[in-house]
């Protein structure tokens, strides 16, 4: 993809932006499709419940979706729904050869085996990259679906030009949806990656030590405002994966988002930082976009 050319202020990193940016490339790509009449990608979500960030989320999917030209569609069920009926929804849209792009949009709730769902999505559909199979890809340096959030984090890195080979990268937390892919891509013999990488979790020890000597931080443990000032070096760079509600009285809706990153206490020292919002969670959607292209372009699974 080629190089963002940036006016915005040094040290904040606007996913926004890059995010814009990407959908542009892809929607150029959409129509280019369309003139050689070739089919459009479609993307297909799948929404249990009525959890707020969820609704939120997967809005601001279906409206990507419609601004670059995609095919959207949504399927929603009640929490009471059983896991029989879920994954036999699912089994549907495997089976349907004109969607491309199948999420099942988590949380869901706890009566329901999250792993059972995920595994039950073919690879080829998997664009979240949930999957072991395309994990298992990505642990091998495979051609697979990048986890979206990785992906959005690669290119927030990439676009900057932030130098990442010979660096020490700690990453805060090891979930198979973030943590874990992204010590993979960033140990990774490419560019960015090439760095040292350190995964910490709920029993490391001695973390404020560790979270000082890195070059690189990558927050993502679900906790607001764990990462404090005086845990970070001068310089260092600060990718903040956190979205939690939190109360607020001075807001209409009563909560505002809460990245893992003290950012009035970290961005005073760090070299770039990522805002909370609009620093990795519109990447997130592109990274979901650009994995959809993929699959409609039969570039993983031919």
């Amino acid at each position: 993809m080629k190089e963002l050319t940036t006016d915005i202020a040094a040290k904040i990193i606007d996913g926004k932006k890059v995010s814009l940016f990407i959908q542009d490339e892809l929607k150029k790509q959409v129509e280019e499709i369309k003139s050689n009449g070739g089919k459009v990608p479609h993307l297909c979500a799948i929404l249990v419940g009525n959890d707020g960030g969820s609704e939120t989320y997967v809005a601001a999917k279906i409206k990507a979706c419609e601004n670059i030209g995609y095919k959207s569609s949504m399927y929603r069920f009640d929490d009471k729904v059983t896991e029989a009926d879920l994954i036999k929804k699912v089994d549907e849209i495997n089976n349907d050869s004109d969607i491309d792009g199948l999420i099942v949009q988590l949380p869901l709730p706890k009566h329901i085996d999250v792993d059972k769902v995920t595994n039950y999505i073919k690879p080829e559909k998997d664009v979240d990259g949930f999957h072991p199979v395309n994990l298992g890809k990505l642990l091998l340096g495979l051609p697979t679906y990048v986890s979206a959030t990785p992906f959005g984090i690669m290119q927030l890195l990439r676009f900057y030009n932030i130098e990442t080979a010979g660096k020490h990268c700690v990453v805060l937390g090891r979930s198979n949806i973030v943590g874990t892919p992204l010590s993979i891509l960033m140990s990774r013999n490419r560019d960015p990656g090439n760095a040292t990488v350190t995964l910490c979790h709920s029993k490391t020890k001695k973390l404020k030590e560790i979270t000082l000597q890195a070059d690189i931080i990558i927050a993502a443990l679900g906790i607001p405002e764990f990462l404090k000032g005086d845990m970070v070096k001068e310089g260092a760079v600060i990718i903040d994966v956190g979205t939690t509600r939190v109360p607020a009285t001075d807001t209409k809706s009563g909560w505002r988002l809460k990245g893992d990153v003290d950012f009035d206490a970290v961005a005073p020292k760090a070299s770039f930082i990522t805002p909370v919002p609009g620093g990795v969670g519109p990447m997130t959607i592109a990274g979901l976009l650009a994995n959809t292209m993929k699959s409609a372009k039969k570039e993983i699974y031919k």
